[in-house]
């Protein structure tokens, strides 16, 4: 496996295309030997991908019957 050549600040600034899927797959694996190799930038990604998966499941979560009332009302008075 080569040495990545891609500095923090790059894979940084590329980090939520590489999440998606959205770079070639040269640049992919660039990032991707970069993260196997610093600390720094895989904590980042890490923390970026936990946050995604928290942020996924909250969207699952119904809404307690008290705040759906109080919204409905608001809506109701506009």
């Amino acid at each position: 496996m080569s040495e990545s050549r891609i500095s923090c600040e790059e894979v940084v600034q590329r980090l939520f295309e590489y999440m998606d899927r959205e770079l070639d797959s040269y640049t992919s694996a660039e990032i991707q030997r970069h993260l196997e190799r610093c600390h720094d930038c895989f904590s980042r990604a890490e923390f970026e991908r936990q946050l995604r998966e928290r942020v996924a499941r909250s969207g699952q979560q119904e809404a307690p019957e008290r705040l759906r009332h109080r919204i409905r009302e608001m809506i109701e008075r506009f």
